[in-house]
């Protein structure tokens, strides 16, 4: 299967779009979906210097013919003194949906998913000087973390369980629920001025825009929409709803233990690789 990868805030978004049917064959959430990754790259040039790349596997020639790539990783590379720091795009773009898995490394099927992990390590031996590898939010079981870790001599997993967002606010008082963009705007300066940082500020007011923009947004709001009680942002994908961001004077909202959620950890040394 070819395997490449490109560089760069356009040439990735290319890709993003083209994956759109992967990511819809592989249910990926909406955090690891076009729109979010979007709004991560454009917001995070702002804020950051990560350098966005796509790692792809393409379909075989010959094959059967489907849209897009048969494999998708998207990643940041981040120096930090001599290391290069390797995330998943989108990682860092927050605040992110809790409770489940927001990330994706998309692979069609099992030898993908080894291909997939073979242009991850190519990537990182194409790295000048030590590297350090930090994939966050990806579900228990994921293959291409299967493969990729089985052939990095450092590579270590964590499990963590994360904590969702419940939303009761029907049992407070009045709610009103919207998708109008024109809600959205009513209440993003009281939304805003409860959000401290600075790179947060500026990442979540451009997803919920985005989101609201194409109905996959719902505003929830008791009280007025200026100076409001509470105020929960839910993503939709169909019927599902994922409580996203949300605060309230009034209860209504709560946690509890969510899915678990699995990270990635790997470095090179200082001279040589990691890889087995």
């Amino acid at each position: 299967m070819p395997i490449r990868s490109v560089t760069g805030r356009a040439p990735v978004l290319r890709e993003v779009r083209a994956a759109a049917p992967l990511m819809g064959r592989l249910a990926a959430p909406v955090p690891a979906r076009a729109p979010w990754l979007t709004a991560a790259v454009h917001t995070a040039r702002r804020w950051s210097r990560r350098r966005p790349v796509a790692v792809l596997v393409d379909q075989v020639a010959g094959g059967p013919r489907r849209a897009g790539p048969d494999g998708l990783a998207l990643v940041t590379l981040r120096r930090t003194g001599p290391v290069t720091v390797v995330g998943l795009l989108g990682q860092d773009a927050g605040p992110l949906p809790a409770g489940r898995p927001p990330a994706r490394l998309l692979a069609r099927d099992d030898d993908v998913a080894a291909q997939l992990a073979g242009g991850l390590l190519d990537l990182l031996d194409s790295l000048r000087g030590p590297w350090r590898l930090c994939f966050r939010g990806l579900p228990l079981g994921d293959p291409t973390v299967r493969h990729l870790a089985a052939r990095l001599d450092t590579a270590a997993h964590s499990t963590s369980r994360s904590a969702r967002l419940v939303d009761e606010l029907d049992t407070v008082g009045p709610v009103t629920r919207s998708t109008d963009p024109a809600r959205l705007e009513l209440v993003l300066p009281a939304v805003l001025s409860r959000v401290a940082d600075p790179a947060a500020r500026v990442f979540l007011p451009a997803a919920a825009r985005l989101h609201v923009a194409i109905g996959q947004l719902e505003v929830a709001v008791v009280g007025d929409p200026a100076r409001p009680d509470a105020v929960l942002l839910t993503l939709l994908d169909g019927d599902d709803r994922w409580p996203w961001w949300g605060t309230s004077d009034v209860g209504g909202l709560r946690t509890e233990r969510g899915a678990p959620v699995v990270g990635l950890d790997a470095r090179s040394g200082l001279f040589v690789s990691a890889r087995r």
